[in-house]
């Protein structure tokens, strides 16, 4: 008798962290070491927070804002990410910042660094083959869930409740992220660099779809502040990088290679 084949183990969990929920979902390896893992990739979130973080007073970032210490003093992980925010404002031209109404606030990288360090983590486990960490809704994934079967990840419609834009596939690639940046959920947070004031853009969302997570999140904000027809001109200009725009006039523009990611 042929015995049915057996489903690939999962390991899942939902984490609150920075203010959102980072949800895991690890397929294959020894459950045991995935939970070690797992168990790093979280205190390293917490760390990122309590780093980073510009409501605590005690935070790094904080400190560095006020003066009371130098980028040498910081934590190493505080060096990194400002020398990826700084090649993030050099390539965006200055649309993505670090400074948020005259004060440094690297928070916009943040996120997304972090959900992608954690996901490698997970994925240098031995027999892990599928990984995918959802940080309140930027995504990263690794490799597959289940062989022949892809990860798939839904756009939400911002003009829709309930409904999805896309469905974005990272079928045939090894590792694929998605990240959004809009108005829908978070109100006009986005500010555009030249006047130190909300971005007064025709989008009401972009979403960047690429390898990397870290990038992804930054030229979806940079983007979105640019408006449709620069935004979108510049995303398709980009290596490796796909966009879908949505106009408050519920005009889509897509980059042309985004096609390929749909599914």
């Amino acid at each position: 008798m042929t015995e049915p084949a057996k489903t690939p183990a999962a390991v899942r969990h939902a984490e609150e962290v920075m203010g959102t929920v980072f949800s895991f979902d690890v397929r294959g390896g020894e459950p045991g070491a995935v939970r070690a893992a797992l168990t790093e990739a979280i205190a390293g979130l917490h760390r990122a927070d309590a780093l980073f973080s510009t409501y605590r007073e005690d935070s790094e970032v904080s400190r560095l804002a006020r003066g009371e210490l130098t980028v040498a003093e910081c934590a190493p992980e505080v060096a990194e990410v400002l020398e990826l925010a700084a090649e993030a404002e050099r390539v965006s031209d200055g649309w993505f910042s670090t400074r948020y109404r005259g004060s440094l606030d690297p928070t916009g990288i943040v996120k997304g660094w972090a959900a992608e360090r954690a996901a490698r983590l997970l994925g240098e486990v031995t027999g892990v083959h599928g990984v995918s960490v959802n940080g309140g809704g930027d995504v990263q994934m690794l490799g597959a869930p289940e062989p022949g079967r892809p990860w798939r990840v839904g756009v939400t419609d911002p003009l829709r409740p309930g409904g999805l834009a896309a469905v974005i596939s990272a079928a045939g690639v090894p590792e694929l992220s998605v990240a959004t940046s809009g108005t829908a959920e978070r109100g006009a947070h986005i500010v555009d660099p030249r006047t130190g004031r909300s971005a007064v853009t025709d989008l009401v969302a972009v979403t960047v779809v690429g390898p990397r997570l870290t990038w992804v999140d930054c030229w979806a904000t940079a983007a979105f502040a640019m408006g449709s027809r620069a935004g979108s001109a510049w995303l398709e200009a980009l290596p490796d990088v796909e966009g879908l725009l949505i106009t408050a006039g519920d005009e889509v523009l897509c980059t042309g290679g985004l096609a390929a990611r749909l599914g």
